[in-house]
């Protein structure tokens, strides 16, 4: 799914760096609607130059959008397949890069059906996800995979965790572990998002071929209220069809400098590890963060354990993404409380970096402590919420916009797309 080249001379893959464009639309009062897909797309569209190209001039270095679960659709599509699907929250589904080979593909889909059966789960079925391979590039499509989609719920008569009837995080805690062990056995499945709260659409494309490339996003039927979308600039590593961004979690925008300590210091806690939340020996999941793995898909594997192992998602970026509290005078006593408690669990993930996140509930972003990425937010009376890496992403009529700012350095900004709320904005943002 890559080409990468080896380290020759002075030249070494460790020392790139990045800066790419990130962008999120909410809403917080209609619902979901094709309308916010939209117009992420079109906020990714306008996010153009913080892309790159190869020397072909049409091979992007990577596009996505995050949805929540469109659940009309992916029920109305599995029905033609004569795939029943459970209600919504009972089952989950994502996108998976496979081999071209067609026995390679149904070798390692029936691995992945083992592995799921062993975690109580049962695949219900899969979809060849359909794609216009010719929107891409000709290099992206020298290695591109083939593209499917999986439906996976509960094992019949499976002894379901005691939230299960309460939460949609027992189902995304099993298929957390699902993932992690597939991606373990081998390379031969990549999944951008395996989840019962989110879906991923990704590649590696360019921002004005994502919308095309992918049949499902010119659905009508494909419906969300959060649309977070990335435009990747890949100095940091090679293209690549998995490296696109967004995440299971987040998109980045920036760099990691203290990555390689932040690695060293995950994989020496592995062995402290305990939760009763993922039920059985943890180390099937381990390693946490994989091996050659960007910055970004680091950061996102470790954000992705501390959230699911039993903290809120805001919780968990804090904690990697502290502002700079040691030697602020003003900072209230339970901040400052919040941060020292949590500097003895974890470093700080550190560098010039604005990290948009969603669980599909939520989304936020926030900037590293010393601010170097800029990220600016626009609310309209309608109830619409957008956030981008610069102005000029969205052509919205100021007459409507009722407030717009800017992100404070180690600060975040917060919609509760459930709740229909903007989380304490004028605390953890300041007015432009």
């Amino acid at each position: 799914m890559a080409v990468l080249p080896a380290p020759a001379g002075l030249y070494d893959p460790a020392n790139e760096h990045d800066a790419c464009g990130i962008a999120f639309v909410a809403e917080l009062r209609r619902g979901p609607s094709h309308a916010v897909v939209d117009l992420g797309l079109t906020a990714l569209e306008n996010l153009a130059h913080r892309g790159a190209f190869g020397s072909d001039a049409e091979t992007g270095d990577g596009a996505g959008i995050l949805v929540q679960m469109p659940d009309g659709l992916f029920r109305a599509v599995a029905g033609e397949l004569g795939i029943d699907l459970p209600p919504h929250g009972r089952y989950g589904s994502g996108l998976a890069f496979s081999p071209r080979d067609a026995d390679e593909a149904r070798c390692a889909r029936a691995a992945f059906e083992s592995l799921a059966a062993e975690e109580g789960l049962r695949v219900l079925g899969w979809r060849d996800l359909p794609v216009r391979l010719e929107v891409a590039g000709s290099g992206a499509r020298q290695v591109a995979p083939s593209f499917a989609q999986v439906f996976v719920g509960w094992a019949d008569g499976s002894e379901l965790p005691a939230d299960a009837g309460g939460t949609v995080l027992a189902l995304e805690r099993r298929l957390f572990v699902l993932r992690k062990r597939a991606e373990h056995a081998g390379d031969a499945l990549y999944f951008p998002s395996l989840s019962a709260r989110t879906f991923v659409y990704k590649g590696m494309l360019a921002t004005d071929q994502l919308r095309g490339f992918f049949v499902d996003l010119g659905d009508e039927r494909l419906e969300s209220a959060i649309a977070l979308v990335h435009s990747r600039f890949s100095t940091n590593t090679f293209p690549a069809w998995p490296l696109a961004h967004p995440y299971r979690l987040v998109a980045h925008n920036g760099e990691i400098n203290t990555l390689k300590g932040n690695r060293n210091w995950m994989r020496a806690r592995e062995s402290l590890l305990a939760t009763g939340l993922i039920g059985g020996d943890l180390s099937r999941i381990f390693p946490i963060i994989t091996p050659g793995a960007s910055d970004s898909a680091s950061f996102d594997e470790v954000l992705e354990m501390l959230h699911l192992g039993g903290r809120s998602l805001p919780h968990s970026v804090l904690m990697m993404i502290p502002e700079a509290w040691e030697n602020h005078q003003e900072l209230d006593e339970a901040r400052r409380a919040f941060y020292e408690y949590h500097s003895c669990l974890m470093e700080p993930w550190d560098g010039p970096a604005a990290v948009a996140f969603s669980d599909g509930s939520v989304v936020g972003a926030v900037l590293d402590r010393n601010g170097l990425r800029p990220a600016r937010y626009w609310v309209t009376d309608e109830g619409l919420v957008a956030l981008a890496s610069e102005v000029g992403v969205l052509d919205l009529d100021p007459a409507h916009v009722v407030e717009r700012g800017r992100l404070k350095p180690g600060r975040m900004f917060l919609v509760d797309t459930v709740a229909g709320r903007i989380v304490d904005v004028r605390c953890l943002a300041e007015p432009a």
